[in-house]
């Protein structure tokens, strides 16, 4: 039988499955193996003799343990061995002294929020991330130990979140469940993922809606009728071109209201890009903020407001999709309304769905319109696509800081004279 080659990355990721579970050896290191499953899942294994008996000991999933993690846990095992210990012996001993019910799967999504989610991203991705986990995983797995949960359990879950009609959802319940998956694979307490092998349940395709005009001026009279917080909010996201996370979590701190040039800093922790923005306020704007109700938690008089946006003074506001619905109702009856004074059929009037981040797209392409640079689109847009390099990228708060105050100033009187124009 020829030697075995070392393996490389390249050559594991071009290993296929076959019909049974098959076991390959590492060329590079005497002992390590690669597990095949014939659903293609990859783990890494090492074997041994201990006592005059062969041993086998499970060292995790491949790729969440990269080939070199493996080859290190493995001549860690073999030093072991080498000691006249037993790995395997030892590696569950540990195991047990986990109380059963932290790998309970309510348990460990806490655990994976709190040492993964929390640490590595923004808070609105850990507020959707702890919603998802409460709402569609740990109701549906709160008696089921980690290591049962299957690939079959995984496709059952989804497919019911797309029957209710949410395939969207779906898609964002499975790269969930796999970042959680690969994360217990990593600390080992899995040695392989049910979900490395299952596609997004749907397509996403790249939106490319903008509103026109007429939307925008029916968009704007909704969100008057709408009041606050979401009849500001849209306003606001209309006017300033900025992500709703950005709008609907804003800090009263963030906000610079005095002087002659009034901004609104995000800071890089509330970024998408990390970098931290800053969001010249136009007349409109200001206005808007200005009229704002200042909320404090109520047990506490003394406290400071927080955020712009809230009902409780703790917390951002939230109920985006009742409030959509309300705005929608709302353009659509604002229509059906003009069209019956005009002689037309209110009933033959629709408006074609959009999204809170259209509107975002919606202001930037009027922006383009108004003969705004690209690159200054981009800056108000806190977008680093490579249009904007070398020196010029360095700087940050004075950044095309008029250029962008001219583009938003502009965009915001064309907005104003969208809403008062109306079709005879």
């Amino acid at each position: 039988m020829p030697a075995a080659k070392p393996f490389t990355v390249k050559s594991i990721e071009a290993i296929k499955p076959d019909a049974s579970r098959k076991e390959i050896p590492d060329g590079g290191l005497q002992g390590l193996y690669l597990v095949v499953q014939p659903t293609g899942v990859k783990s890494w294994a090492v074997r041994y003799r201990h006592a005059g008996k062969p041993r086998k000991m499970t060292l995790g999933g491949f790729p969440a343990i990269s080939l070199g993690d493996a080859r290190e846990k493995a001549r860690h095992a073999l030093r072991m061995v080498s000691e006249g210990r037993d790995p395997a012996t030892e590696q569950a001993e540990q195991e047990t002294k986990r109380p059963a019910h932290m790998d309970l799967m309510p348990a460990l999504l806490d655990e994976f929020v709190t040492r993964h989610v929390t640490v590595k991203n923004r808070p609105s991705y850990v507020r959707e991330s702890k919603r998802i986990i409460e709402k569609y995983l740990k109701p549906r797995w709160k008696q089921k130990l980690v290591k049962t949960v299957t690939k079959r359990d995984v496709i059952k879950l989804l497919d019911e979140i797309v029957d209710r009609g949410s395939p969207i959802m779906a898609n964002r319940v499975r790269a969930l469940l796999s970042k959680f998956f690969a994360w217990a694979m990593e600390r080992d307490i899995v040695d392989a993922s049910p979900v490395v092998s299952i596609k997004a349940p749907s397509e996403e395709k790249t939106r490319d809606r903008v509103l026109t005009d007429e939307e925008i001026r029916f968009l704007w009279l909704a969100s008057e009728e709408l009041g606050y917080p979401f009849g500001p909010i849209v306003k606001l996201l209309l006017l300033t071109a900025q992500r709703r996370t950005e709008v609907s979590d804003a800090l009263w701190d963030e906000m610079e209201l005095g002087g002659n040039n009034q901004l609104w800093v995000i800071s890089a922790d509330r970024a998408k890009n990390r970098k931290e923005h800053f969001v010249p306020l136009t007349a409109s704007a200001l206005e808007i903020i200005q009229a704002l109700p200042k909320v404090k938690p109520a047990e506490d008089e003394e406290a400071k407001p927080i955020y712009l946006f809230t009902t409780t003074g703790k917390t951002p506001v939230s109920g985006f999709s009742k409030a959509k619905t309300q705005l929608d109702a709302e353009m659509l009856t604002i229509a059906r309304k003009e069209a019956e004074e005009r002689g037309e059929d209110p009933e033959g009037i629709a408006i074609e769905p959009w999204t809170y981040h259209d509107l975002r797209r919606t202001a930037a392409s009027g922006m383009a319109r108004l003969s705004v640079p690209v690159h200054i689109v981009e800056a108000v847009l806190n977008h680093r696509s490579g249009s904007i390099k070398g020196v010029a990228a360095v700087y940050n708060r004075y950044d095309y800081a008029e250029e962008k105050r001219a583009a938003l100033t502009a965009w915001d009187a064309e907005i104003l004279k969208i809403s008062k124009r109306r079709n005879a």
